[in-house]
């Protein structure tokens, strides 16, 4: 018996309290959150411009800190209900309550095709009713966060049509997109039984490389307008520098950000053999054309130090643990009665992974610590990269330029911003990259 084997009969113990772990967790989980939510509330509070300061910038700091303040409060708030919203449905048996709804409403149609009875339709019915039950609950949320918070400072450019629209491409994505790959994984744990996890990981990662190489051109088009980059100064320099360093661009284009928000950003996207480079046209409006090169030069850092394949085999190898884990769970007829399910053979697996993910909360908690830490060495290694391309200078005030159009704020709690920051704070990579150009500056000196 191998130790999987094994955790599974341990962890299949009658009577063990499975719901009064997760929901121990879950109010864990809140607490946590919480804390650090206040400890950088507090932060906030005290954040103050720097002396000699100019009145402009005085004026910038204010609003900016004024903005996070209630970003903070709205965070505050949002968490709760949502903390709320799933204590309620783990205490009080809703999973197997709408999973039983669900199965004696799909019995009633008489004339209902055989692909559409069964648990596995079951299952698929319900997560996609979950999901919709809870983009009703959240909708207020939202609206609010786009059309009152990020209204009252400047940032939101989107109509109401253009808000509902992009719910409601939200739906039908998640319905075309997410009910075929659910009962692929259903299907796959039924016929494969304990050995499933090998075949479950190697399709979602096929599933994964599938989407990257379609979502630049059949999805994300459905939500922003890509135009090329017109010809020009700023279009020969980026050529240039992706010819410079051997990265495989076939497109470069402009994405309407403008349409939903001032905030502005650049990416890259694609196969490793074909990459766009996607420039947000706030971006362009905001910047020098020095300055977008040089952010150009640091995205293109990520593909030369290979961010992107760490990053997706970090990711992978935690899927794989956890569909491993699950391996273990999912016939375990204790785990699921202790949630409310009758003791059945064929338990819902979807269902039944919902509800393990929340006993594995807090290792991926954990697990986001580590991710972003990751996340932070990388972002060190590709302005590294822009520096070594002579770009510093030019990404230090892109840098600056993004802090103050997107009242971003030079400073944060320490243990909020480790736990919840995928990128080191403005002046720490400001002060990083002053540091590699003068030890450039002075290793040239020196061969000289």
């Amino acid at each position: 018996m191998d130790f999987f084997s094994k955790l599974a009969v341990v962890a299949d113990r009658p009577g063990f309290n499975w719901k009064g772990l997760v929901l121990g967790s879950t109010v864990g989980h809140y607490l946590f959150d919480s804390y650090l939510e206040y400890r950088q509330y507090n932060f906030l509070l005290g954040y103050k411009p720097k002396p000699d300061a100019d009145e402009e910038t005085v004026k910038t700091v204010q609003k900016a800190r004024e903005y996070h303040l209630a970003k903070s409060r709205f965070r505050l708030f949002s968490s709760a209900i949502d903390f709320v919203i799933n204590f309620s449905t783990i205490k009080f048996n809703l999973l197997p309550k709408l999973y039983s709804s669900v199965g004696n409403l799909l019995s009633k149609v008489s004339s209902a095709p055989l692909w559409l009875v069964g648990s596995t339709s079951q299952s698929i019915f319900l997560f996609l009713g979950v999901q919709v039950i809870s983009s009703l609950v959240t909708l207020p949320l939202r609206y609010y966060s786009t059309f009152v918070l990020e209204e009252k400072f400047g940032f939101n450019k989107t109509t109401k049509k253009v808000f509902f629209t992009d719910i409601i491409k939200e739906q039908v994505l998640s319905v075309v997109i997410g009910a075929p790959v659910m009962a692929a994984f259903i299907k796959i744990v039924e016929y494969f039984g304990d050995s499933f996890f090998v075949y479950v990981w190697a399709a979602f990662f096929t599933f994964q490389i599938f989407m990257i190489s379609i979502a630049p051109s059949l999805i994300m088009p459905l939500f922003n307008k890509f135009t090329p980059l017109e010809d020009g100064s700023l279009k020969t320099r980026i050529n240039a520098l992706a010819a410079q360093v051997k990265f495989p661009l076939t497109k470069l284009f402009l994405i309407d950000g403008s349409k939903r928000s001032s905030h502005s950003n650049a990416y890259f996207t694609g196969l490793p053999w074909s990459k766009r480079i996607v420039l947000f046209d706030t971006l362009i409006e905001k910047s020098s054309e020095d300055e977008i090169v040089a952010v150009i030069g640091h995205e293109i850092g990520h593909w030369a130090k290979s961010h992107l394949l760490k990053t997706l085999i970090f990711s992978q190898a935690n899927l794989s643990l956890i569909f491993l884990l699950f391996s273990a769970f999912f016939r375990n007829n204790s785990f699921y009665t202790s949630f409310g399910f009758a003791p059945v053979a064929n338990q819902p697996i979807i269902i039944g992974f919902m509800l393990f993910m929340d006993v594995l909360k807090p290792v991926e908690c954990v697990m986001g610590f580590l991710s972003n830490m990751i996340s932070r060495k990388h972002e060190y290694e590709a302005d590294a990269y822009a520096v070594d391309l002579d770009y510093g200078k030019d990404l230090c005030s892109a840098l600056q330029v993004l802090v103050k159009e997107n009242l971003s704020i030079e400073g944060a709690d320490p243990l909020y911003s480790a736990y919840h920051h995928s990128h080191p704070l403005t002046p720490e990579r400001v002060s990083m990259i002053q540091k590699l150009m003068k030890q450039k500056e002075d290793a040239e000196k020196k061969e000289k």
